[in-house]
């Protein structure tokens, strides 16, 4: 009787672990049957949950016989509840959801969705709020763009009103601006890589000298002013690059790429990703080298990123990602106007050198609490520094006279963390999602500048003597923030979100400044050093409003009005440059942006967004020309006055071969517009000859439009982008002068063409850029890798060839 009764145990023990079954199933749109990627599907009471992939699947493991009910939570969709029952074998559901707007008599559509390669934010995504907001999303896979050399004018091509300085063709730097903001190293947008900041400091110094290489990015995501509230103050807005995600159906998979291309450009990428049970990686190298365009233009870039993710439960994940970054560049110097126009590859500094070192650690923790109830946590770090060495004179033109080169080390250590709660709940009938946060940020940098070596190589090690260093300052600074933001739904077409962020920064420089006077024969007769203390502690509260309307299921009616805030930057508080001066009264900038505008949203074939834009800017930072004492020309870098900025935005798309030809999926022509008009002007100014001008960096015609053709895997396009006259400083200069560090920056016209061929597991790539070989330039530098106009690269071609294992 034992032994029965020991035999039926283990019988029916035996029985209940093979009784181990998957739930799985596919979530689609019920008026066009396409995927829905990044919906949350919750079982039972919500304690296991996840997330459609970008085919809508989904699949729950280990689940014994039983029955079960499905829950979806997407921001776009109404909810749904499908009850499944496991009994000896696996099931699989096919979910269908309905639009917020969409009735069940609607005409259904089984045309196949368009691969245009950018696409826009969710209302709730990623724990972040972006209803009522303008975002735009770019996936660069699904481009046929110049990857190798992170190519800006072509992966943004389709941004409406993004201004884009192009002064050398390695992609080392992303410089993007719009909307009369400055680009320099899009130092006016809140940059950050899977959610955390990569800019040297995000507060005393947010310029990005690391951008990651395109061809291991999923998606680019950018928000405009409006995200002020959840991100911080600056008044561009979100640069948030997603890195690619690990394989989650393969241990292995290896991607190689190798490029090259004119002026002696090599690149070479290789990635590594899978997933082995509840670990997964995704990592890269990239090695990058080239010539330039200029001579002197020689540069070697080294970038590695690692990222492991582990799965505690379906709920439960935590993660860590390091990037290291570091390129040696030689910079080829800025030229005056006439030597511009007499020959653009011309240089005249080969002393000149830029270093920079990129070491970003950085943790990730995700949990949901259950179905209505989500957290996540980032800790991340920053440990970097930028050399800059070379012979800089206010006279472009000067020969070099081999003495000391001009030397500025910045050393930068900065770390953070931020948290973020997200909560779906119900008032009434109605829906709501609130999202609240805190964030504290540390960033401290060294700076010190003086004189470098006389030599001709890359010695970024100051000269020995008393009169070496110009200046020494350290720049620690503060801050702590909270958020919240919350969509209040009315009824089914009506969405409110109202928003409010508390700042609190604390900015300090400590530290000296030296005086050197010389003679005539350039000794020194002279030198002083003066010490300096200076702190500024601030806090303030900024609002907003974000409304959307969703007359039928493919419009979206949106506004948002956002308050900004930009404080002061180190670079601002000191900095010793032969041609440039700082106000000691600076203040920090102030003003709002308002966004309202209409596009599309869940359809197949076409895209759009159309929106108007009013950007008032207060005490607005820049520079004006003067004379001092000794009749020398020279900047004063200050307060502006109030700038008012507005314009029409605009962006359209469509496959016109799929809609006259639906039932051949294998051909697509593709065409896109986005224009930009844009009229700005000073409305006030304490500087003469400032009121009534034209803002800086405001191209009053952005207009960027292209065709893309593709049979089957062979894909082709071509773009045209041309920009409009824009000035460079506040008084609207025209001529350069000796320095050419201000004055016009011409109208210009580019045309580029790309190629692609998949084939089994290869891939080719093709560019063509600037077909025309047209001598532009978009940026007349104030310092380095200048002073002076910057030439934009001429005709080059790039061939890639990729292979996936």
């Amino acid at each position: 009787m034992t032994k029965f009764t020991v035999f039926s145990f283990l019988l029916f023990f035996a029985t209940a672990v093979s009784a181990q079954h998957q739930l799985s199933g596919t979530v689609q749109t019920r008026h066009d049957s396409s995927a829905v990627f990044g919906c949350t599907i919750y079982l039972n009471d919500g304690k296991r949950s996840t997330t459609t992939d970008s085919a809508g699947k989904f699949m729950f493991t280990n689940l014994p016989n039983g029955q079960y009910v499905l829950h979806t939570s997407c921001p776009d969709f109404k909810t749904a509840k499908q009850t499944t029952t496991i009994a000896g074998r696996d099931q699989f559901v096919l979910i269908r959801l309905v639009s917020r707007l969409e009735t069940l008599d609607e005409v259904t559509v089984t045309d196949k969705q368009s691969d245009f390669g950018f696409t826009r934010m969710r209302g709730v995504e990623s724990m972040g709020i972006y209803e009522g907001k303008k975002s735009e999303v770019i996936i660069p896979d699904q481009l046929v763009a110049n990857l190798s050399t992170n190519n800006a004018r072509q992966i943004y091509a389709r941004v409406a009103g993004l201004n884009i300085w192009e002064n050398e063709g390695g992609g080392l730097q992303l410089s993007i601006g719009g909307r009369g903001l400055d680009p320099n190293r899009s130092s006016n947008f809140n940059v950050r890589q899977n959610g955390y900041d990569i800019s040297a400091d995000a507060l005393g110094y947010p310029e990005s000298y690391y951008t990651p290489p395109i061809e291991a990015v999923g998606r680019i995501q950018i928000v405009r002013g409006a995200a002020s509230l959840q991100y911080g103050t600056q008044f561009g807005g979100l640069l948030n690059f997603v890195m690619k995600k690990p394989v989650a159906n393969r241990k292995f998979e290896l991607i190689a790429r190798q490029s090259i291309g004119s002026f002696g450009f090599y690149n070479a990428f290789v990635s590594a990703s899978g997933t082995v049970g509840k670990l997964s990686y995704y990592t890269f190298f990239q090695y990058k080298k080239g010539d330039g365009w200029r001579p002197n233009s020689h540069f070697t870039n080294y970038t590695a990123f690692v990222d492991i993710d582990y799965h505690f439960s379906e709920n439960t994940t935590l993660g860590f990602d390091m990037t290291q970054m570091s390129y040696l560049a030689q910079q080829p110097g800025g030229l005056t106007d006439a030597m511009f126009a007499e020959n653009p590859r011309q240089s005249n500094r080969e002393r000149n050198w830029f270093k920079v070192n990129w070491t970003m650690p950085a943790l990730h923790f995700d949990h949901k609490f259950n179905a209505n109830n989500e957290f996540n946590l980032r800790v991340f770090g920053l440990y970097a520094y930028r050399y800059s060495l070379g012979f800089r004179p206010n006279r472009v033109a000067s020969i070099d006279d081999n003495s000391e080169r001009d030397l500025i080390k910045g050393d930068f250590q900065n770390y953070g963390a931020e948290a973020r709660y997200l909560k779906r709940y119900s008032v009434g009938k109605q829906q709501a999602v609130l999202l609240v946060g805190g964030r504290y940020y540390h960033g401290y940098n060294h700076s010190i500048q003086g004189l470098g070596s006389t030599g001709k190589d890359a010695n970024f090690n100051f000269v020995d003597t008393d009169q070496a260093i110009a200046s020494d300052y350290q720049f620690p600074n503060r801050n702590v923030s909270l958020f919240a933001e919350n969509i209040l739904y009315v009824g089914d077409k009506l969405s409110i979100t109202p928003g409010v962020r508390f700042e609190y920064i604390h900015t300090t420089a400590n530290g000296f400044y030296g005086t050197i006077t010389r003679d005539l024969a350039g000794n020194i007769i002279n030198a002083t050093r003066t010490n300096e203390l200076r702190t500024n502690g601030r806090q303030f509260v900024l609002g907003g409003l974000g409304i959307s309307y969703k007359p039928t299921a493919q419009l979206d009616v949106y506004g948002n009005i956002s308050q900004n805030y930009r404080s002061i930057t180190f670079s601002d508080m000191r900095i010793a440059n032969p041609s440039s001066v700082i106000d000691p009264n600076l203040q920090d900038e102030k003003g709002y942006s308002i966004d309202l505008g209409v596009r599309s949203t869940q359809t197949t074939l076409y895209n759009f967004d159309v929106s108007a834009f009013y950007l008032n800017y207060n005490n607005r930072i820049g520079e004006v020309q003067f004379y001092d004492a000794n009749d020398r020309v020279l900047r004063r870098r200050g307060n502006i006055g109030q700038a008012v900025i507005m314009g029409l935005e605009s962006y359209a798309e469509g496959d016109f071969l799929r809609l006259a030809n639906p039932l051949n999926p294998n051909l697509s022509g593709v065409i896109f517009v986005n224009v930009a008009l844009i009229h700005s002007t000073y409305k006030a100014s304490e500087i003469a000859g400032v009121t009534g001008n034209q803002v800086e960096f405001v191209p009053n015609v952005n207009l960027k439009s292209g065709v893309r053709l593709g049979y089957k895997n062979l894909k082709a396009s071509f773009q045209y982008t041309y920009l409009s006259n824009q000035f460079s400083d506040a008084t609207n200069s025209r001529e350069g002068g000796v320095s050419a560090v201000i004055g016009l920056i011409p109208a210009y016209a580019i045309m580029d063409a790309s190629l692609s061929y998949q084939f089994s597991r290869f891939r080719l790539e093709g560019s063509l850029n600037n077909l025309a070989n047209t001598a532009y330039f978009t940026r007349r530098a104030t310092g380095y890798p200048g002073p002076g106009i910057l030439p934009s690269d001429g005709r080059g071609i790039y061939l890639t060839v990729q292979v996936k294992l």
